[in-house]
């Protein structure tokens, strides 16, 4: 019997998530050097150019964030939400 989206549990869909995102990623570095795929490592990049320094004498603290979003992690995203549709 299934229990449909309402009982699934969302710490499953931020790992699927998380594993598209990556593996997507993943295949889009490797397929950036084959001519007939590198249009899987098309995207953009975005966050902070340079690190944030909060320099508070006896503690260093350094804030930085760089997202690159792929057209092969978009498709990863978009396989794991199908898996988890169908789990």
């Amino acid at each position: 019997m299934s229990r449909g989206i309402a009982g699934k549990n969302n710490w499953a869909l931020f790992l699927l998530l998380l594993a598209g995102i990556v593996l997507g990623g993943f295949i889009g570095s490797l397929a950036a050097g084959v001519p007939f795929l590198s249009w899987l490592n098309y995207g953009q990049t975005f966050g902070f150019a340079n690190p944030i320094v909060l320099d508070l004498g006896i503690l260093i603290i350094t804030f930085g964030l760089s997202i690159k979003i792929t057209i092969a992690s978009i498709i990863g995203v978009l396989i794991a939400i199908i898996i988890y549709r169908f789990l």
